[in-house]
């Protein structure tokens, strides 16, 4: 937002963090294109980060393909939900954040989408309509449920407005 949209009245659009747990997002049997996540999720404001988190044992082709997509790829070498968590929690606590996106199957991260919530950051889980936390669904302001490429258009659940 420039100085004349801000006296104009023009309000700024909401800035988006995305972060993706790979190892529980990106599986074979999901099917689920990461540019369609991001083309739903622009219908909430603009993405400002898009990182995705692997393990060690992700193939160089995977890394190449995320970096290719447009996400800053983080490689970790203990559980991907720890340091996707900790990193979550730096952005809700960043003031230029405005809703926490989080592509995510597990029910570990209630707490976290809980603290964006207290903070008053908006909160979208993104996920498959495939073994997805009935806790997560519940909690989140928003959740986007994908769809195989090819099987139809996402859908989106408001349990709050963001």
């Amino acid at each position: 937002m420039g100085l004349l949209d801000g006296l104009m009245g023009r309000s700024r659009r909401k800035q988006i963090v995305l972060l993706i747990d790979g190892p529980n997002s990106i599986r074979k049997g999901i099917g689920i294109d990461l540019r369609e996540v991001k083309k739903e999720l622009q219908k909430y404001g603009d993405i400002r980060i898009a990182k995705i988190y692997l393990d060690q044992y992700a193939s160089d082709k995977l890394i190449e393909a995320m970096v290719n997509q447009g996400f800053k790829v983080e490689i970790t070498t203990g559980d991907v939900d720890v340091t996707m968590a900790i990193e979550a929690m730096e952005y809700i606590m960043d003031k230029d954040t405005d809703v926490l996106a989080l592509m995510t199957r597990d029910t570990d991260f209630t707490p976290v989408v809980r603290k964006a919530k207290k903070y008053a950051r908006g909160a979208i889980i993104v996920a498959s309509d495939l073994a997805f936390s009935v806790a997560l669904r519940n909690t989140a302001d928003i959740v986007v449920l994908m769809k195989p490429a090819g099987q139809g258009a996402a859908e989106h659940i408001k349990n709050a407005e963001v």
